[in-house]
């Protein structure tokens, strides 16, 4: 059967649609053929698949062909059955007839013969010449074709179809189109049972001695080209999966050695998507055939009926695995294999998916998802082919002198070239070789960040394929120079690369980077469409350094931002090191004073150890430089990761309400060395109101940060009552403000971390709400006398809160004055209580000066009494009321008031304000009364004094001043005898006569 392979290739090339066989027994051909294949292809065909279910075939290419034609009479027997995917799928028999007799003697007996072979399917289609007009032949006509109809045709099935030539309506041919696919399907159904049949007898040999995989592979693919030309494309493609997977069973088992393949000119170049580019036969192999070409045979057959399915995402899915798989197969065979034949055969690989994927994906129908898939397969397939790509990259010096190793790319063909000669020397890895200077960290790598073992972990060892010879340009007894190689890499690459597209960007450096700059982009906009950001991004960073290398500063810097917002948003710092210092550098190119300067704060930013100290040191260099000269359009610049803030540990500084205040803030700076800033400013922000406005602090005097933890503090002026949290650090350093939003979570004391950045919840200020902090009351307020030096006590009583300070104003009002030489006294309250009586006595004397007293030290913080001497004045004297008619008392005539002001707190910003009524009386109240009424007309009078104090009074003199009309019998003056005198008593009792004067 294999010996059929060269025939099978040729039929299945040239065949590619059904064959309706057409048995032209009256001549009607040629006068129907027109009509026949107007119906073609055939609509909406219902064909059975492999499970026997029901599938509607929209438009089914098919063709007629003549039963006299060649294609179909030179065939063997053997090659019939071999190849029976190709044999007609429906037989259509053209009779016509006019005559009865004829039919029975000639045409019946005839038709017999044609039909009588069991495994055609056929109908008979009767063409009726005559004309409408004629009665006589239209009635000839249908009894010749309804006799035809009773012996060709059963109940079970109708095989006959009538088609006036004159006047055939639609149902005929609809009728006509049903028959063919009927007979198509029946056929599709036998043949399908046969190749199963056939095949299920080879698969039970298949562990057998006597296996040959190219029958089977004969009879599959029959199987899958009889159901693609029948556009079952579904079970097409099933059969080509499950011949794969036998293949690779068979590929795979121990025994035999087979060749690869490969080594044809033109190999390198990928055949994914053409299954024709090479005949069967030159790959076939024994019974079996080589793995390189036969398994790009079977994706190209995958890949087009995918295609056919409208399933381009499926392409790019089943491609990428496929084209990693295979690479894989490749590197095992590497050895055999011409010079860099794998990267080259994925490079074209990839790119001849990435093309046809692309122009057969239209974008129709498909779920959002569906659609990102597509872009994230096509952004890596342009992903692989990129990588595969020769990058040859110097190491260069960077902006303020930092020096970086490139990335190492992987393939690398020069150390891969090495390896290969290296090998064969026995004298180990190339890598080695180039590092075995650098080992002490003095070469040009010893400043990179990442180890040598982690490079060299990338480049694979390989066996030079094929001896020795003159032509090596060097000799074996020592290692190649590194411009050997570079010689000895782009000979041999030349010799295997037979894609003149893939050729040119190796011809010059400008054509490499053209490709280079196209893989990349095309990876880096399906990433992106794919939003696949991260993957876009970080593409955008390989076009940036393409850009930036060929001068173009603009769209490098914009590529940069791009990657270096991703790597700062993922926390990626060490990436972030490689790109932000060319970022700066295009900025500063581009004079872009702005951005360069932000630029340098995140460079100033990044952890410390990523860069030496004297490269810190230049980026803050460039910054104050940068502060302090005058810039065209000056913006605020952000520091928040450069410069944080915190409330110090602890509870939060608790204020009163109008008390102003000191608060201490730590600032950690990230800057190298000190640095000088002009002005600072620290907002307060409410946290019991988002209404309310943000207070600004500001410090007076310039500061200096040093690295590290620094602690400053600010004056706080009276606020609101509530909590309050830190808001945002602005400043000035020279003509540049900045600002600060990073909150620092506020480390030990002792420790500098200052790259803690967490928003404090505790706030750093609570101001209490409104309360009563001091009181004042009188310690004697009545029976004071009139006209006497009176002691007053004022008791203060602080009242949770620091009389530290205090200052007390003293204002007497009218009738009321302080007599200011006797000394203010103030004494502890608590030795005035009996408890007290054994207690130490807190005593003091204090001047009065214009009114006001300094409350000392000791009585800030306990109850207190303050004495000070007061006179009220009034004078009038006492006069006596009759005692039948009592005196009014008025208690405004003795009332005296007292202002008092106290100011406390830490700036006397705190005022207490009371008015004291204090009540003083005279110290005798007199009344009199008629004791006796003589008869000689006179009165005998009786004076009372009445003490108003509770004290012993002592009285000196008294007289008695009478109203007009009356006079003093025997006395002139109305006084008392001087033996009365002095009168120690409460009250006085006076008796006198007097009469009325005439």
């Amino acid at each position: 059967m294999a010996n059929y392979l060269a025939q099978f290739h040729t039929i299945k090339s040239s065949c590619d649609r059904l064959v309706i066989a057409v048995e032209d027994v009256s001549d009607l051909w040629p006068t129907v053929k027109e009509s026949f294949e107007a119906r073609l292809p055939l609509k909406k065909a219902a064909l059975n698949n492999k499970t026997r279910n029901s599938v509607n075939v929209e438009k089914l290419l098919a063709e007629f062909i003549l039963t006299t034609d060649a294609r179909l009479r030179s065939r063997f027997p053997q090659e019939q059955s071999l190849f029976w995917f190709r044999e007609p799928y429906a037989t259509v028999v053209l009779v016509t007839c006019e005559d009865l007799d004829e039919f029975k003697t000639i045409l019946k007996p005839r038709l017999k013969l044609i039909v009588q072979n069991d495994e055609r399917e056929w109908f008979i289609v009767f063409v009726s010449k005559a004309h409408p007009s004629n009665d006589q032949a239209c009635k000839m006509a249908k009894r010749v074709y309804a006799k035809l109809e009773v012996d060709f045709s059963s109940k079970k099935r109708e095989r006959c179809c009538k088609l006036d030539l004159h006047g055939a309506d639609e149902n005929v041919w609809e009728d006509l189109d049903s028959k063919i696919v009927e007979s198509i399907r029946n056929t599709l159904d036998r043949r399908v049972q046969f190749y199963e049949e056939e095949i299920r007898k080879l698969s039970e040999q298949r562990f057998m001695p006597v296996w040959n995989f190219c029958n089977f592979f004969i009879l599959k693919e029959s199987l899958a080209f009889m159901f693609e030309m029948a556009h079952l494309h579904e079970d097409s493609l099933r059969e080509y999966d499950e011949l794969e997977l036998c293949y690779l069973e068979t590929v795979n088992a121990p025994g035999k050695h087979r060749d690869f393949g490969g080594l044809d000119k033109g190999d390198d170049r990928a055949s994914l998507l053409n299954p024709g580019i090479k005949p069967l036969t030159q790959i076939v192999q024994d019974d079996s055939f080589r793995e390189f070409e036969f398994r790009q045979y079977l994706f190209a057959c995958q890949s087009k009926l995918l295609f056919a399915l409208n399933r381009p995402l499926e392409v790019a899915a089943r491609g990428y695995s496929f084209i990693i798989s295979f690479s894989k197969t490749l590197s095992l065979h590497e050895s055999s294999l011409p010079f860099c034949l794998r990267e080259v055969w994925v490079i074209t690989a990839c790119v001849a998916l990435i093309d046809s994927t692309t122009s057969n994906y239209d974008g129709g129908i498909v779920t959002p998802d569906a659609e990102k898939e597509f872009y994230r397969l096509q952004g890596d397939l342009y992903s692989l082919a990129r990588v595969k790509m020769i990058l040859q990259a110097n190491p260069r010096v960077k902006h303020f002198n930092i020096f970086r190793k490139p990335l190492p790319l992987e393939p690398s063909l020069l150390l891969r070239e090495a390896n290969r000669r290296r090998a064969s020397l026995s004298v180990g890895n190339v890598s080695e070789l180039l590092d075995i200077h650098h080992n002490d960290g003095s070469g040009p790598d010893g400043n990179s960040r990442f180890p040598s073992n982690r490079a060299n972990a990338s480049f694979m060892s390989r066996t030079y394929s094929g001896p020795a010879s003159a032509e090596n340009s060097v000799s074996l007894d020592r290692p190649m120079r590194l411009s050997e190689i570079y010689v000895a890499a782009e000979h041999a690459l030349k010799q295997t690369i037979s894609d003149p597209n893939l050729l040119m960007p190796l011809s010059s450096l400008q054509e490499f980077e053209k490709k280079y700059m196209e893989l990349t982009k095309g990876a880096a906009d399906n990433y992106h469409r794919s939003w696949w950001k991260r993957h876009g991004v970080v593409l955008d960073g390989e076009i940036a350094a393409l850009l930036f290398k060929n001068g173009n500063f603009d769209l490098a810097a914009k590529s940069y931002e791009k990657v270096c917002a991703l790597y700062a948003g993922e926390g990626w710092q060490d990436l972030l090191a490689e790109v932000l210092p060319d970022l700066a550098e295009s900025q500063k190119i581009l004079n872009d004073e702005a951005g360069y300067l932000s630029s340098c704060v995140r460079l100033l930013s990044l952890d410390s150890g990523l860069f030496l100290n004297k490269e810190r040191q230049a980026f803050q260099s460039e910054v104050v430089r940068l502060a302090h000269s005058e810039m065209k359009n000056p913006v605020p610049l952000d520091v928040s990761s450069l410069i944080t803030f915190s409330g110090n540990p602890g509870p939060p500084l608790e204020l009163c309400d109008g008390d102003p205040g000191i608060l201490s803030v730590t600032i950690w700076s990230g800057f190298p060395d000190d640095i000088t800033l002009e002005s600072l400013s620290l907002t307060l922000s409410a946290s019991f109101n988002v209404d309310e406005g943000l207070k600004a602090l500001k410090s007076a005097d310039p500061l200096i940060l040093k690295p590290g933890r620094n602690v400053i503090t600010l004056d706080l002026p009276p606020q609101k009552p509530g909590s309050y949290v830190l808001g945002a650090l602005t400043g000035q350093i020279g003509h540049l403000r900045f600002r600060s939003h990073s909150f620092s979570k506020g480390g030990p004391a002792d420790t500098d971390d200052f790259m803690s950045y967490e928003k404090p919840t505790r706030p750093v200020l609570k101001v209490l709400n409104p309360r009563p902090l001091v009181d004042i009351t009188a310690a004697v307020s009545s029976a004071l006398l009139m006209n006497e030096l009176q002691w007053i006590g004022l008791i203060v009583k602080p009242i949770d809160y620091s009389m530290k300070g205090a200052v007390l104003h003293i204002d007497t009002g009218p009738g009321l004055k302080i007599e200011e030489s006797h000394m203010i006294e103030i004494e502890d309250h608590t030795n005035n209580s009996k408890s007290s009586v054994n207690s130490s006595r807190r005593f003091e004397q204090i001047l009065l000066e214009s009114g006001k007293i300094e409350l000392p030290n000791w009585a800030s913080d306990i109850t207190t009494v303050v004495w000070f001497p007061v006179r009220a004045i009034d004078d009038r004297i006492a006069r006596g009321v009759s005692a039948v008619s009592p005196p009014v008392q008025n208690m405004v005539d003795g009332m005296r008031m007292i202002a008092l002001k106290l100011e406390f707190g830490a700036f006397r910003n705190q005022i207490f304000e009371r008015t004291i009524a204090v009540h003083f009386t005279d110290p005798l109240h007199v009344s009199t009364r008629v004791a006796d009424k003589c008869s000689d007309g006179t009165l005998l009078l009786q004076v009372i004094l009445h003490s108003q104090v509770k004290a012993a009074l002592q009285l000196y003199d008294a007289w008695l001043d009478l109203q007009a009309g009356f006079v003093h019998v025997g006395k002139v003056d109305g006084r008392p005898i001087s033996s009365s005198f002095p009168l120690l008593s409460l009250h006085l009792l006076l008796q006198d006569c007097c009469l009325p004067y005439n």
